[in-house]
C-alpha cells in the first residue's frame, strides 16, 4: 500500500472521493480507507433516531405541559432536555419493537445496568477501580463522535457519598443471600495500609428506589477506593441506574447512567479501564446495559 502525506483533490472529484473514502484510525495508523457499507448498532440507532424526528415531533406536540415536565424532570438527572430524552428513549423502543411510549421516571432513564444470575451460578461480583490516576475516554468539544484518552487525577477527600437507583428481583439460593454496592476504602494509619468498607445493602425484591450512604471520616488518611457490586447466594436480576460516588464536589463514577457498563476499551484507548470489570462472573451470570420496558 502506498503511503502519502498530501492529496490534492480536484473540485470535480470531491463528491466521488468523499462518497467512497473516509479517514481511518487517527491514533495509531493514520490513513484513508474505504467507507464501510455495514453500519454498527450505534450508527443504526443514531440514523433511526434522526429519521424519526418528524414522526416523534408530531407525537411530542400532543403532550401536555404536565407530561413534558415529567420528561424534563427525568432528563435533568442525565443532563439532557426533555425532548432529547424522549427521542433517545423512543428510538430504543422502536429498535426493540416495543409498542407505545415510556412513562418518564426520575429513577431510571433509557438504558440501565442489569446483573443477571441463573443456575448453576449463585454469585456475581464486579468492580470499578478508582486509583489516584487513571485514563478515561473524553469527548472532544465541537467534534461529534470524536473522543480522546484523558488522564484523570482523583484525590480522595472525605466525605465519600455512595448513591444509586435500583430495582431487584432476586431469590435466595444459598445460606447467606446478599446484594450490595460498596466502596472499599484504602487508608493509611501509623505506616499501615488499612481498609474500611462503605456498604449499601440492597433489598432482594423491590420496585425502583434510591439508596445512599456516606463515609464521613476514617482513622488515618483516606487514600483511594474501589467500587464493588456483589450479589451472593441469589439468582435473578438486579437493575441499576444513576450510580454516584461523590467526593470533592463531583461524581467520579464512570458511566454513571449505565449506557454500557461492561464496555472494554482497545487500540489507542487501551489504557482506559473497563467501566465495570469482572471479579466473579461464573457460567450462568452476566452483566450488561439494556433497555427494558419497566
Amino acid at each position: 500500500m502506498a503511503k502519502t502525506t498530501y492529496i490534492d483533490i480536484l473540485p470535480e472529484n470531491y463528491d466521488l472521493y468523499y462518497k467512497n473514502l473516509q479517514t481511518g484510525d487517527r491514533f495509531t495508523n493514520a490513513r484513508i480507507i474505504r467507507k464501510s457499507l455495514l453500519l454498527s448498532d450505534a450508527k443504526k440507532l443514531d440514523l433511526a433516531g434522526r429519521s424519526l424526528f418528524a414522526f416523534l415531533g408530531a407525537v411530542w406536540k400532543t403532550y401536555d405541559i404536565a407530561l413534558k415536565n415529567q420528561w424534563k424532570s427525568a432528563a435533568a438527572k442525565i443532563g439532557r432536555s426533555n425532548w432529547q430524552l424522549f427521542i433517545k428513549d423512543s428510538a430504543n423502543r422502536i429498535r426493540l419493537g416495543l409498542v407505545g411510549y415510556a412513562v418518564p421516571s426520575d429513577l431510571h432513564q433509557a438504558k440501565v445496568g442489569q446483573l443477571h444470575i441463573e443456575s448453576p451460578a449463585t454469585e456475581i461480583k464486579i468492580v470499578q477501580y478508582h486509583p489516584d490516576h487513571y485514563y478515561i475516554s473524553q469527548k472532544v468539544a465541537g467534534k461529534k463522535g470524536m473522543r480522546v484518552p484523558l488522564m484523570i487525577t482523583e484525590a480522595l477527600y472525605l466525605p465519600l457519598e455512595l448513591k444509586l437507583n435500583y430495582k431487584s428481583n432476586l431469590i435466595a439460593a444459598g445460606p447467606a443471600p446478599t446484594a450490595k454496592l460498596y466502596a472499599h476504602v484504602h487508608r493509611v494509619y501509623q505506616g499501615l495500609d488499612l481498609y474500611d468498607d462503605l456498604v449499601i445493602d440492597l433489598d432482594l425484591v423491590t420496585n425502583w428506589k434510591s439508596a445512599s450512604d456516606t463515609l464521613s471520616s476514617v482513622v488515618g488518611l483516606a487514600v483511594s477506593y474501589d467500587l464493588f457490586i456483589h450479589l451472593h447466594d441469589v439468582t435473578g436480576d438486579l437493575w441499576i441506574d444513576n450510580v454516584e460516588a461523590n467526593h470533592s464536589a463531583q461524581n467520579w463514577v464512570r458511566d454513571p447512567f449505565c449506557e454500557d457498563i461492561n464496555e472494554v476499551f482497545t487500540k489507542a484507548f487501551y489504557q482506559v479501564p473497563q467501566h465495570w470489570a469482572p471479579i466473579t462472573v461464573p457460567v450462568g451470570a452476566e452483566y450488561e446495559s439494556i433497555y427494558k420496558d419497566f
